[in-house]
């Protein structure tokens, strides 16, 4: 006998059978989110056991799990004693996300790009207001970073994501590091193409170099405008790279030219 489901959780399947939509746990997931967001779920309500989930979804116990472990991850459902696995208080607050795979998408990288633009340009400028001599310190020594890490053969991703945390830290808000970590998650192979096409043209990471000498010197002087102005220099820039990066490096960032 099929187990009862809550009403609002619809009694089918079909939806599940598409593998462009992804994997069988990012569609219970999806799907699970929608019904959260939606309130048909309220907050306190407890999630259906693993077995309902199960044949409500035609999958395996699994994918229920990996799916559930997903939700608890962002915050939107939780254990409690005694209640099993219930939607959280806080689950219809609408957290921000980027509904798309960067993964092999020049385009989709290319979106993030301009909004990491905005962002960053305006971390620059508050930096350059309101930095500390520690958070000044921090910022060249992460710009230090990367020249070392190039010279011992390193490819500089982290290094290079480093230095522009440390500005996101001067900015004194921490809602500018936080963001700054979110998108770093969907540009880091981004950073990794362009800097391996750097690897094989010494003028391109002396470019690459300047730029952040430039918004590390504006930050220094104070200059909020200067930093501004350098920051939207560097990502346009980083943008014009990443379009002319060889496309064999996009579809495997890994490649390095012998």
């Amino acid at each position: 006998m099929s187990a009862t489901l809550p009403s609002w959780l619809p009694n089918t399947s079909a939806s599940l059978k598409d593998a462009s939509k992804g994997t069988l746990a990012d569609q219970v997931t999806a799907a699970l989110k929608a019904h959260i967001a939606s309130g048909e779920a309220l907050p306190g309500s407890r999630l259906p056991t693993e077995p309902v989930l199960c044949e409500r979804y035609g999958v395996s116990r699994t994918v229920v799990r990996e799916a559930i472990s997903r939700l608890k991850s962002a915050g939107l459902v939780e254990v409690r004693q005694g209640s099993g696995t219930v939607v959280s208080e806080g689950a219809h607050i609408k957290a921000f996300t980027i509904d798309m795979d960067v993964s092999g998408s020049i385009e989709a990288v290319l979106r993030v790009t301009e909004l990491r633009r905005g962002i960053e340009s305006e971390a620059a400028a508050l930096a350059a207001q309101r930095h500390t001599p520690q958070q000044l310190e921090a910022i060249a020594h992460a710009l230090k970073a990367i020249d070392i890490a190039e010279q011992e053969g390193h490819d500089g991703v982290e290094e290079d994501l480093a230095f522009h945390l440390s500005i996101s830290h001067a900015t004194g808000n921490p809602l500018y590091p936080s963001m700054h970590e979110f998108i770093a998650q969907f540009v880091k192979d981004a950073i990794r193409i362009t800097r391996s096409n750097e690897g094989r043209r010494e003028d391109m990471s002396r470019k690459v170099h300047s730029e952040h000498s430039a918004i590390y010197a504006a930050i220094a002087a104070k200059d909020p405008e200067a930093s501004r102005q350098a920051a939207l220099t560097h990502i346009y820039n980083a943008v014009e790279r990443l379009k002319s990066a060889d496309q064999a490096f996009w579809k495997n960032p890994d490649r390095r030219e012998v």
